[in-house]
């Protein structure tokens, strides 16, 4: 996630040039709406793409503020990203430069199986797991409840090594009875 100094409560991370100002927003409004959801405080340097969030309330709210940060810097669009200051959820970020080379296609050919054509097999996964799912640089990124990640995880990483979609939507629809099951458990715990 980036460092953290236990000191100042301040979480550091870097993200991509071209986020800096998703973060920010019209006028201001994405990073106000962070700042006083994640009861924090957000130093963006525009020259580095270096993102600071201060801590200025409760610590867990402030936590979720940096994965929000975090989340939209892997290309989630915001509404999407504030999802995770629900408990229960989180992001997981899949680097692609784990399964291949740099400047190999690889990455290219993962991120279109991924996507699938105009779309269809992101949307059918996130439909099949109730997740939001993102391809953007070398990573796909998975937001949602933890139950439900589990389950889209293992479909991308079904999708990365190969698998066909048809095998992924497939093993997905005979599981939609399990993942149901465990959210029900889940809720009860």
């Amino acid at each position: 996630m980036g460092s953290e100094d236990n000191e100042n409560q301040v979480i550091s991370m870097k993200i991509p040039m071209e986020r800096v100002g998703v973060i920010i927003g019209k006028g201001g409004e994405v990073k106000r709406y962070i700042e006083e959801t994640g009861q924090c405080r957000i130093i963006i340097d525009s020259d580095t793409s270096d993102v600071f969030i201060e801590q200025a309330g409760e610590p867990l709210k402030t936590l979720a503020a940096a994965e929000v940060v975090r989340a939209v810097g892997r290309g989630f669009n915001p509404d999407r990203a504030y999802s995770l200051f629900t408990d229960n959820y989180q992001l997981i970020v899949m680097p692609l430069r784990d399964v291949a080379r740099k400047g190999s296609n690889r990455i290219k050919d993962i991120k279109g199986r991924v996507i699938g054509r105009e779309g269809k097999t992101r949307r059918i996964i996130e439909d099949l797991t109730d997740t939001m799912i993102s391809v953007y640089g070398d990573t796909v990124s998975v937001i949602g409840d933890y139950v439900s990640v589990k389950y889209a995880i293992e479909a991308l990483q079904m999708l990365i090594s190969g698998k066909k979609q048809r095998t992924v939507y497939a093993y997905l629809e005979a599981r939609a009875r399990d993942l149901k099951m465990e959210k029900i458990n889940e809720n009860f715990s």
